[in-house]
């Protein structure tokens, strides 16, 4: 029988990430804009800067997920300095307002099939997650909600992981102690921060382009299947 009642989960690259390719997003936004296409390789080499700085400790630091105002004007900054703003006036804006929108996002193929197997075991499911924006509408459209009992996003509450404030708040609101709650991450750095407050903590690698991301592992930790 698992030694789990609870398990939390990380958001964005964990249960849910962004369709498609970076690249696809950045083309998708300047047809927005109703501009002529810019050079694939251009296209390329600036999403390859935005992710290349976005993972920097010095972009980590800005705070970029404790609230909303503070998220747009981060990211849409970082945006700006890859070089969007030279492939199409207005790019950063407009890239932000899709990568925040719910239609942009896709559940991993064994996401739903691995909250419903916790569900009929009666565990406990939640998300604790650094963000500056609301995730509950993509949950909605994903078809997540109905197997989620919490979620715990950051900027709601001005704090963000690894601090234990994060994943204590996500037990105190599933009603169970950090020592039978399971934390599911894919950022050593940050959810790793489930060891501090008395979880035991699951890390994944980084996720590949097509395929499940390896949520059956948690069913084995949970003693199912």
């Amino acid at each position: 029988m698992s030694q789990f009642e609870a398990v939390l989960f990380d958001a964005g690259d964990t249960l849910i990430r962004l369709s498609g390719s970076g690249e696809k997003l950045l083309h998708q936004a300047v047809a927005t804009l109703g501009v002529a296409p810019p050079d694939p390789d251009e296209v390329a080499r600036v999403w390859r800067q935005v992710l290349d700085r976005s993972s920097t400790a010095e972009e980590m630091a800005k705070g970029r997920d404790l609230s909303n105002a503070r998220h747009r004007e981060v990211w849409t900054a970082l945006y700006d300095e890859a070089g969007c703003e030279r492939l199409a006036p207005g790019l950063s804006e407009t890239l932000y307002a899709l990568t925040v929108s719910a239609e942009s996002w896709e559940a991993f193929p064994d996401t739903l099939p691995t909250l419903k197997a916790l569900r009929e075991r009666g565990l406990r499911i939640g998300i604790v997650s650094d963000t500056g924006f609301d995730l509950r509408p993509a949950m909605d459209q994903l078809g997540l909600s109905p197997y989620l009992d919490t979620v715990v996003m950051s900027y709601e509450h001005g704090v963000c992981k690894p601090s234990t404030t994060v994943f204590l708040t996500a037990c105190h609101q599933l009603g169970v102690r950090p020592e039978r709650t399971l934390m599911v991450g894919d950022n050593p750095l940050t959810d790793s921060g489930g060891v501090a407050a008395g979880m035991c903590v699951f890390l994944l690698p980084r996720p590949v382009a097509t395929g499940p991301r390896g949520l059956g592992h948690i069913l084995s930790l949970a003693g199912i299947g």
